[in-house]
């Protein structure tokens, strides 16, 4: 389960690839994660996160600590 999201949860989905000739093989649609490192101001440490582009801008838009503290809700060890 290396490719999942540490926020949302995304990971990766099965579908078919589709050929001119409408050929269809199966194929995985990756979700689009960043190893990103974040400042968490409160605590005054670094954080590393494993994130999708989505989870980025919910962390800009809701804040660092605010999402922080839902995943420690949930019980991930940040």
């Amino acid at each position: 389960m290396a490719r999942v999201c540490q926020v949302t949860g995304k990971k990766p989905i099965g579908g078919n690839k589709v050929s001119h000739s409408n050929i269809k093989t199966k194929r995985r649609f990756l979700p689009n994660l960043q190893t990103k490192r974040f400042y968490l101001v409160e605590e005054e440490k670094w954080i590393t996160l494993k994130v999708s582009t989505e989870a980025i801008r919910t962390i800009n838009k809701n804040g660092l600590y605010t999402v922080v503290k839902e995943l420690r809700a949930k019980g991930q060890h940040i």
